[in-house]
């Protein structure tokens, strides 16, 4: 019965993945010809949650249709970089279309719907045999696209057919892709849906507190964890008893999925429940300020103490890793007791919020960061986040540390040096450069010192030949000085050239 029952929470967490809505888009995108498909506030698409976005930035590039699902690399395509992919949805997943559009030399890529959205069923004509869809499908990382480094939209089909007329047609379509945040002020805000076994966040947890500390109280920043409605996964029974075995926590209210894949081995998913309130309780007694640095510094050393099949669930671990960044134990104990605990089928006010956010948020896919509302897409790394907060502020108001590295080759060794933005790869330091040059300067100088003193032994050895050639010398009685006369012209020669 356990097992039969874990296989329905499983089967419930995909469907809210699949029935979730999509969330804002961060970009805009405006046909330029041909002019009669032109719209003055663009087209409706849905953004990749893979690839990297120029943000604040755009990209304006012809089109080519493949004419082929692009499933497979491309073996006779003739396209000319940089430009745009239009291809056919279907046969495979998103990140293998983008992935062989990247490889054939795409600047982007536009997934054109093939299927109408029954929501558009008034303006969108069907294939022959096909039903509508009921839910907008969803450009998600298949667990393999950190390799892209495109941006790629999905335009619905009444939008991408007559596009696809007039490339068969081989009439010129011009796109411009464009991204931005809202940015009303001088202040981000910004969310990071996570969980304490979420390997994906692992590394920017670590490493972007820094970066938080830099920014201030320009940022305010709020952690969300990532767990599921136990109640309707079904993971309570009719006598009020859990059938989820160790995935739940609260007779069967709050779960989470197993990170070791074995129920009856390592980290269950109440423990992830257990980690997740705990760092909720964190976040509330030390994140007023919208930063919380002691929430990072806990993630940090929680990361590198306790993070294993062994010591994860380990209070003696997590105690230890309180007492080394001075957190009150007692006290975030407390929070979580105050708020229902995790014993009794009883509700905990705070991970009843997780799942309300969950739910209103659209949250499809964990680990995500929202900028201003918006979904940051691409990978969770230093360099994106902090690059989309930084997109977040109106214009002239971005506190220093943006401007002083948000350009940078690498951003998180200029925000780690103070906002001191380190040489590109390739090029030199300005320090290397100068001392090098100096170095140089006092090298030729000796060397042309070196070769005027030789150039004036050479002269005054040809010199004394030329003399001795044609004016014989009595060397035995007299020296080569007062040899001559001291009105003779070849003497005074001499003298002028010694």
């Amino acid at each position: 019965m356990y097992r039969s029952s874990l296989v329905k929470a499983f089967l419930f967490a995909l469907s809210v993945c699949s029935t979730a809505q999509a969330g804002k888009v961060s970009s805009s995108l405006k046909i330029h010809l041909p002019k009669d498909l032109t719209r003055v506030n663009g087209y409706d698409h849905r953004e990749a949650l893979f690839g990297i976005p120029p943000y604040g930035g755009s990209i304006q590039q012809n089109v080519v249709y493949a004419d082929h699902d692009m499933c497979t690399p491309p073996t006779n395509a003739n396209w000319k970089s940089p430009y745009f992919l239009l291809v056919d949805r279907g046969n495979c997943s998103f990140v293998q279309k983008v992935r062989n559009a990247q490889h054939a030399g795409a600047a982007a890529v536009i997934i054109a719907d093939n299927t109408c959205q029954c929501s558009h069923e008034k303006v969108c004509t069907p294939e022959a045999n096909t039903e509508c869809e009921k839910h907008e499908p969803i450009m998600a990382d298949d667990g393999s696209g950190f390799d892209i480094t495109i941006p790629s939209v999905l335009m619905f089909k009444q939008d991408a057919d007559p596009i696809k007329e007039q490339l068969k047609k081989k009439k010129t379509v011009r796109i411009e892709l464009q991204w931005s945040l809202p940015n009303p002020d001088d202040h981000v805000e910004w969310d990071l849906w996570t969980s304490p076994t979420d390997f994906v966040s692992t590394r920017f947890k670590a490493e972007f507190g820094d970066a938080v500390k830099a920014l201030g109280n320009s940022a305010t920043f709020k952690p969300h964890m990532y767990i599921y409605d136990g109640l309707d996964a079904n993971c309570r029974d009719d006598e009020g008893k859990t059938t989820c075995f160790n995935l739940c926590t609260n007779e069967g209210r709050y779960c989470a999925t197993d990170p070791d894949g074995d129920i009856d081995f390592g980290i269950s998913g109440a423990d992830v429940v257990t980690e997740s309130i705990r760092r909720l309780c964190i976040w509330e007694l030390y994140g007023d300020d919208g930063v919380g640095q002691e929430w990072w510094d806990y993630v940090r050393v929680f990361t590198d103490k306790c993070d294993t099949s062994a010591d994860f669930m380990k209070d003696a671990c997590v105690r230890a890793v309180m007492e080394d960044i001075d957190m009150d134990y007692d006290m975030v104990d407390q929070c979580i007791f105050r708020h229902g605990g995790l014993q009794d089928d009883v509700a905990n006010d705070v991970l009843d919020t997780q799942l309300d956010d969950k739910e209103s948020n659209g949250i499809v896919i964990m680990p995500v960061v929202y900028v201003n509302g918006v979904a940051v897409r691409g990978a969770l790394e230093f360099a994106v986040v902090f690059k989309a907060i930084c997109a977040g502020y109106a214009e002239d108001t971005a506190p220093a540390i943006c401007n002083q590295c948000a350009s940078c080759a690498d951003e998180k060794e200029c925000v780690l040096n103070g906002g001191r933005c380190s040489a590109a790869a390739g090029s030199v330091k300005q320090s290397t450069f100068v001392g090098s040059l100096a170095l140089t300067i006092v090298v030729c100088s000796m060397v042309g010192v070196l070769m005027y003193m030789r150039q004036q032994r050479m002269m005054k050895d040809q010199v004394r030949g030329i003399l001795k050639e044609y004016m014989p010398l009595d060397l035995q009685n007299q020296n080569v000085d007062n040899a001559f006369d001291d009105d003779d012209d070849d003497l005074q020669l001499k003298g002028e050239m010694s």
